[in-house]
C-alpha cells in the first residue's frame, strides 16, 4: 500500500500527537497500514478539523508499501468512506487494476478493511472498529444505532459539517462480520466442501461439561450398571422469554437469515410450516395451579408483533444454549412451539437418560409422546428405551399444588444432585437488554444477531468453567459431610422409638425412586383435618345421642358442641371487626363509621343471646365475669362487642371448674381451626408469590402497578388474619392440652413466629439457595386422627427422615456429578484440540498463503484448548484430591 505525500506537513496535526503539552506530527503507521486519526489543519489562527481527503491523502491498494501501481483505478466517484474507531473518514483510494490484481474486496481485506458490498465498494469499516463494536455489544448491549451515532458525533459534534450517512452500510457489515466470525470459529473454513456443507447445529458452541458420546464419554459408557447410569444423564431446562419480542418488520423473503439453523435457532422454514398446520389446535387447560403459561397460551396478545417472545432449551446444569433449541413464539408459550424445540435439540444426542426441567412440566409431559407422532419422522424420539424424568424448577415449584411439589421436585429425586432447573432464568438477565434493538429488526437479522449473542454467552461460560466448577466443588464437599452427619444423627435418635420402621421407610422411598407410581413417602397419607369436618363430626355425635336418648342438652336449640362452635364463630367476628376498625384509621368517613356501628350492634346482640345459653352450660361464668369486671382498671365503661371476653373453656383454664366435655369439644375445634388457619396462610402466601412474580414480569405503567399493589395489600390483610387466627388457636390448644393431657399435636401445630410467615422461596437473612430452610408451615400437610396414638407422629418422622436422606443423597450425588463433569470438560477440550489438529490437513487451499493461514489458525485453536484444559486441571488439582479422603455416602 502506498500513501502519497501530503503537502505542508508543518500545518497539519493529528489529535493523537499531543504529547506532554507539545504538538508533534507523524503519519500513523502500523505494519504499513494507515491508522485513521482525526486530523486538524492550521488556518492561520487555530487548528480546524480537516478530512484526510481534503489534505490530499491518496491510498493505493494491491501493492507492497512504497511500491507505485502502474495501472491504478480510483474508487467509485473518486470518493471512498472508511469507518474507524476515531470517526468516519473520506479518503481518496485507488485499487490496483493490473492483470494479476486481486478483486477489490480482497484488496480491502488485505489491509483489514471490511467492504460494505462485494461489487464496486465505496464504503468500508476497519476490522478494529467491527471488533470493538462486536465485543462492546456483548458486554454493554449497545445497539448498532447508538454506536454509529456516537461515531458520527466523534467525527463532527457540531452539525456544521454533516457526515455522510453510512448507517445501513454499517448494519450490513456488522451482520456479515458476526456471521463470518461464527463460521470461522466453528471451523467451517477448514471443511473440504466449504460452508455449503454446514449442517444444522454445526456452528453452536457446545457445553464441554455435558455428556457427548464420542467426545468426552468412556467407550463403555452404555454398559455402566443401571445404579450408576445417572452419572451420564443429560439435564435439559425449558423456558420462554416474552421480553424478546419482534415487531412486524420486513419478512423472511426480504430479510432471510445468513444461516439455515446452523447454530441455536431452528431452521425457520420447516418450523413455520409445522406451526401453520397446528394453528387451530387449542391447548388443554391446566389441572394444576392456574398456570398462565398453559391457560393463556392461546389468548396472549400479539397485536403488531411477528413474535411474542422466544422459547429455548438450555443445558440445565451449566446454563448454555443447546444447538437448534431456540425458536420464536407466535401467540404464547404453546405446547406445539416448545415440543418442536425439544425434539429438535434431541436430534443431537443419543444418551439414554434425560432429566427435563420445565416450569409447567406437570402439564406439558402428560401427552408429550402422543403429540410427537404429529411431527416429522426425523424428529421422533425413542422414549421407550430411555429413562426420562420430568421436574419443575425449584423456584417455580411452590406455585404448584402440593402433589406436584413432591412428584416433580429436584429435592427428592435420585440422580440429580443439587440441580435446580432455573438455568434459563439466569441467562435471560444477560440477553434481555438486547430486546430494545432486536424487536425492530427483520426476521433474519434478528435471528443472526441473537445467534451471535447466544454463542458469545456459551463461550464465556466455557472459559469460566474453571472458576465455576471449583466454586461448586468447594461448596459441595463440606455440605456433603454436614448433611451425612445430620442424617446419621437423626437415624441414631430415631433408633430407640422408630428403629423397627427405619428399614421399612428406606424400602418405601427406594421403591418410589425406582417407580414413581408407587406411594410417595414424602406425602401424608392421613386425611386433612378441617374445621368444617370437625363440626360435621360433632353434629353427627349429637344426632347419635338424640337417637339413643342420651342427649343431655340444656337448651332445645343448642347442644354443648353448638355452643362452643358458635363461640368460636363469635370470636372470629370480633377479630374481623377489630381489623375493620383498624383499617379505617383515625379519619373514617361517616359512611364507614355507620357501617362499623351497625356491625358492632349486630355482633353485640349475637353475643348477648349466646351468653344467655352459655349460662345454662357454664353457671359459674357469671361469677367470673363479675370478678373480672371488679379487677378491671375501668369499671364504669361497658366493654365493646369486639373486646367482650367470651370465657370459652380455654379462657377459663384452671381458674374455675368446667365440664370436661366442653373442654374436649373446644380442643377438637381449636385443633381443626389451627390446621384451617395454616392452610389459609399457605394459600395467601402462595397467592402473594404469584402476584409479585406476575407484577415483575408483565406489568408496566403506574396504573397497572397501583392495581397490583392494592391486590397485594388485600393479600397481606388475609395473611395477617390467618396468622392471628392461628395464634389464638395455638394459645387455646396449649391450655386445653395441659388440662386434657393431649400430646403429639405440637409436631404439626408449632408456635408461629413472624419469621415463619414467609413463602417457600423466601430466604432469611444470611441464607443462600443451597442452604435455604423452609419455614415449618410448609412441612405440614394436615394430620389425621386425634394423634393421641403414634400415627401422626410416625408420619411426621417418616417425612422428616425422607427429607434428611434426600438432602444427604443429593449433596453426595452433587460431588460425584461435579467430579464427572470436570473429567468431561478436560476430555472435551482435548477432543476439540485434536479436531483442530485434523483440520490442518483437511482444508483445500486456493493458494499457499491460504494454506498457511488455515494451518496457523487451526494450530492456534488447538493450542488454546490445550491451554484451557491445562489451566483448569491445575486449578482443580488440590480440590479434586479431597473427595478420596471422605467416605462415600451409601
Amino acid at each position: 500500500m502506498l500513501l502519497y505525500a501530503l503537502s505542508s506537513f508543518d500545518s497539519i496535526k493529528c489529535i493523537n500527537s499531543i504529547v506532554r503539552g507539545k504538538l508533534q506530527f507523524s503519519l500513523c503507521f502500523n505494519a504499513g497500514v494507515l491508522k485513521n486519526r482525526i486530523m486538524f489543519k492550521w488556518n492561520g489562527n487555530y487548528f480546524e478539523r480537516a478530512t484526510l481527503k481534503s489534505l490530499g491523502l491518496r491510498i493505493q491498494l494491491g501493492h507492497t508499501f512504497g511500491q507505485k501501481c502502474p495501472n491504478p483505478r480510483c474508487a467509485f466517484n473518486d470518493n471512498f468512506v472508511v469507518m474507524d474507531s476515531y470517526g468516519i473518514h473520506e479518503v481518496l483510494l485507488d485499487f490496483c487494476d493490473c492483470v494479476e490484481a486481486e478483486s477489490h474486496t480482497q484488496q480491502l481485506l488485505r489491509i483489514t478493511w471490511f467492504p460494505s458490498t462485494t461489487a464496486d465498494p465505496k464504503t468500508a469499516a476497519t476490522f478494529r472498529l467491527l471488533e470493538e463494536f462486536h465485543l462492546l455489544s456483548f458486554e454493554s448491549k449497545v445497539s448498532a444505532y447508538e454506536f454509529y451515532s456516537a461515531l458520527v458525533r466523534r467525527t463532527n459534534n457540531t452539525g456544521l459539517a454533516p457526515v455522510k450517512d453510512r448507517y445501513e452500510s454499517f448494519m450490513r457489515m456488522i451482520r456479515e462480520w458476526r456471521h463470518l466470525k461464527m463460521l470461522k470459529r466453528s471451523g467451517r473454513g477448514h471443511h473440504p466442501n466449504g460452508v455449503d456443507a454446514t449442517e444444522e447445529g454445526d456452528c453452536a458452541v457446545l457445553c464441554p461439561a455435558c455428556p457427548h458420546p464420542g467426545k468426552n464419554l468412556p467407550d463403555d459408557w452404555e454398559k455402566v450398571p443401571r445404579a450408576k447410569s445417572w452419572i451420564y444423564a443429560l439435564f435439559l431446562a425449558i423456558d420462554a422469554n416474552f421480553r424478546l419480542k419482534r415487531k412486524i418488520v420486513s419478512s423472511n423473503t426480504t430479510d432471510p437469515s445468513l444461516s439455515r439453523g446452523w447454530a441455536y435457532f431452528v431452521e425457520e422454514g420447516t418450523y413455520k410450516e409445522l406451526l401453520a398446520e397446528k394453528v387451530d389446535v387449542l391447548q388443554e387447560k391446566s389441572t394444576c395451579s392456574s398456570h398462565n403459561a398453559v391457560n393463556m397460551a392461546d389468548t396472549k396478545t400479539s397485536r403488531g408483533l411477528a413474535a411474542t417472545g422466544l422459547g429455548t432449551i438450555n443445558c440445565a446444569r451449566h446454563n448454555m444454549k443447546r444447538p437448534n433449541a431456540v425458536g420464536d413464539l407466535q401467540k404464547g408459550e404453546k405446547y406445539v412451539n416448545m415440543d418442536y424445540l425439544f425434539f429438535s435439540t434431541l436430534r443431537h444426542t443419543s444418551l439414554q437418560t434425560l432429566n427435563v426441567s420445565y416450569d409447567i412440566a406437570c402439564q406439558w409431559h402428560k401427552k408429550l409422546w402422543q403429540r410427537m407422532t404429529a411431527f416429522p419422522i426425523s424428529m421422533h424420539f425413542d422414549f421407550v428405551s430411555k429413562v426420562i424424568d420430568f421436574f419443575v424448577p425449584k423456584f417455580h415449584l411452590p406455585a404448584h399444588i402440593e402433589k406436584c411439589q413432591t412428584t416433580f421436585s429436584f429435592n427428592f429425586k435420585r440422580g440429580v444432585g443439587r440441580t435446580d432447573g432455573e438455568a434459563p432464568e439466569r441467562g435471560w438477565a444477560n440477553i434481555n437488554p438486547v430486546a430494545s434493538s432486536t424487536k425492530e429488526m427483520g426476521p433474519g437479522a434478528r435471528r443472526d444477531t441473537l445467534d451471535d449473542f447466544f454463542g458469545d454467552w456459551n463461550w464465556k461460560k466455557v472459559v469460566g468453567l474453571g472458576t465455576i466448577m471449583l466454586r461448586k466443588m468447594k461448596e459441595a464437599l463440606p455440605e456433603r459431610t454436614n448433611q451425612q452427619i445430620a442424617l446419621n444423627d437423626l437415624e441414631e435418635g430415631l433408633k430407640e422409638d422408630y428403629g423397627g420402621v427405619l428399614d421399612q421407610w428406606r424400602t418405601q422411598v427406594e421403591a418410589w425412586e425406582d417407580d414413581p407410581h408407587q406411594p410417595n413417602p414424602f406425602e401424608r397419607n392421613a386425611d386433612v383435618i378441617t374445621l368444617a369436618s370437625v363440626r360435621l363430626a360433632l353434629a353427627k355425635e349429637d344426632e347419635a345421642e338424640i337417637q339413643s336418648g342420651s342427649c343431655l342438652a340444656l337448651h332445645e336449640d343448642c347442644s354443648p358442641s353448638v355452643l362452643i362452635s358458635s363461640g368460636l364463630e363469635l370470636e372470629e367476628q370480633q377479630r374481623r371487626l377489630r381489623a375493620d376498625k383498624a383499617a379505617c384509621g383515625l379519619h373514617a368517613t361517616d359512611t364507614q363509621q355507620g357501617k362499623l356501628v351497625e356491625q358492632s350492634n349486630s355482633l353485640q346482640r349475637r353475643i348477648e343471646a349466646w351468653v344467655k345459653i352459655q349460662a345454662l352450660y357454664m353457671p359459674n361464668i357469671s361469677a367470673l365475669r363479675l370478678s373480672d369486671q371488679a379487677t378491671s382498671t375501668n369499671t364504669t365503661s361497658v366493654p365493646s362487642s369486639e373486646t367482650f371476653k367470651l370465657w370459652l373453656p380455654s379462657q377459663i383454664g384452671r381458674s374455675a371448674p368446667c365440664d370436661e366435655r366442653l373442654q374436649r369439644t373446644e380442643w377438637r375445634l381449636r385443633y381443626a381451626q389451627g390446621h384451617d388457619a395454616l392452610r389459609s396462610l399457605r394459600s395467601s402466601l402462595r397467592a402473594q408469590t404469584a402476584v409479585l412474580k406476575y407484577k415483575d414480569r408483565n406489568l408496566r405503567g403506574q396504573g397497572a402497578n397501583t392495581r397490583a399493589r392494592n391486590t397485594l395489600k388485600t393479600i397481606d390483610a388475609r395473611i395477617e388474619a390467618a396468622a392471628s387466627r392461628y395464634e389464638g388457636a395455638h394459645k387455646a390448644l396449649v391450655i386445653l392440652g395441659g388440662l386434657l393431657a393431649e400430646t403429639g399435636w405440637q409436631s404439626s401445630l408449632r408456635p408461629l413466629n413472624r419469621q415463619d410467615i414467609r413463602s417457600m422461596s423466601d430466604l432469611l437473612w444470611g441464607e443462600s439457595e443451597g442452604r435455604r430452610k423452609l419455614s415449618w408451615i410448609w412441612n405440614m400437610r394436615g394430620a389425621g386422627g386425634s394423634e393421641k396414638d403414634d400415627t401422626g407422629g410416625l408420619e411426621d418422622m417418616r417425612i422428616e427422615w425422607c427429607k434428611a436422606r434426600a438432602r444427604a443423597m443429593c449433596w453426595g450425588e452433587e460431588v460425584e456429578l461435579l467430579q464427572e463433569e470436570m473429567r468431561r470438560i478436560l476430555a472435551f477440550l482435548m477432543w476439540e484440540a485434536a479436531r483442530w489438529d485434523e483440520r490442518q490437513d483437511s482444508v483445500i487451499p486456493t493458494s499457499l498463503e491460504h494454506q498457511d493461514g488455515c494451518v496457523a489458525y487451526a494450530k492456534r485453536q488447538a493450542f488454546l484448548r490445550r491451554e484451557l484444559a491445562a489451566s483448569f486441571e491445575a486449578r482443580w488439582a488440590e480440590t479434586l484430591a479431597q473427595p478420596d479422603n471422605i467416605n462415600d455416602i451409601d
